[in-house]
């Protein structure tokens, strides 16, 4: 009875033994599965940071790359000069004149004050204005754009007025004498818009020299040139006036006024 009972004893122990053998066994192999699936996705972890890090580094060095050739490339134009840079097709610098007659133009317009500009630079003309009024309040606008029938009627009647001026005179001779300040219709730039008068005073150079001088020394941080200057009679043909001014472009107009070249002078240089 008693062996039987030890017997049985034994059985239960080694039973007890395997059980806890295979739980432990269970145990183990739960933990280095677990350990290697988390080894698993922090390798993955590290392997997308890494390509998140290196694709970043790539992007900023493209993105500086860039800037830096955009930068270049900016700095490159800007270093350009006009003659370079512009063309005898560019709206802003369309010539008219004797030798380049157009017909109507019909520009797109707006009225600044008392005349009518160009759509385009509606803000340049206002801009100027305020600023030449900075030097001398009684600046204003006198004319701007005309009309080819309105130039025609202005034109024949400045002829009109030197013939009575002046008895004795042919008309052709009159003619001539108008169109040393003035020119025929369709010869007259204030048909593209782009010209206008502006002064202190209502009657050609009658402006004080040195306000004068100051306006027109400001003209070009607004695009604006003055058009018949002094020095420039042999190329426009037209002469001094201290009240005419045409906008041409900011960069255009001060490499015009640095390099003393009239609006003839400066077509005469671009090659395209």
């Amino acid at each position: 009875m008693q062996r039987k009972r030890t017997k049985k004893r034994r059985i239960r122990k080694g039973r007890t033994i395997t059980f806890v053998t295979v739980l432990f066994l269970l145990l183990v192999s739960l933990i280095f599965g677990i350990q290697k699936v988390f080894l698993s996705k922090n390798s993955k972890t590290a392997s997308t940071s890494s390509s998140l890090s290196t694709s970043s580094s790539s992007s900023s060095k493209v993105s500086s790359t860039s800037k830096q050739t955009s930068s270049g490339s900016s700095s490159s134009s800007s270093n350009q000069s006009p003659l370079e840079t512009g063309s005898k097709s560019d709206w802003q610098l369309v010539l008219v004149n004797l030798k380049n007659k157009k017909p109507e133009m019909n520009p797109s317009l707006t009225t600044i004050d008392n005349i009518q500009m160009d759509t385009r630079i509606v803000q340049n003309v206002q801009d100027f204005l305020a600023a030449a009024q900075q030097i001398d309040s009684r600046v204003h606008l006198i004319s701007g754009y005309r009309s080819v029938a309105y130039q025609t009627s202005l034109f024949n009647g400045y002829v009109q007025q030197t013939l009575a001026a002046n008895p004795g005179w042919t008309e052709a001779e009159a003619t001539a004498e108008v169109m040393k300040t003035s020119q025929p219709p369709q010869a007259s730039e204030h048909e593209t818009g782009l010209a206008m008068d502006m002064s202190t005073a209502d009657e050609l150079n009658a402006e004080d020299t040195a306000t004068a001088a100051a306006i027109a020394k400001i003209a070009p941080d607004y695009g604006f040139v003055l058009r018949f200057p002094s020095w420039g009679t042999a190329s426009t043909g037209i002469d001094y006036e201290d009240w005419h001014f045409r906008y041409v472009g900011e960069a255009t107009a001060k490499y015009m006024t640095a390099q003393n070249l009239t609006l003839e002078d400066f077509l005469a240089k671009l090659s395209k």
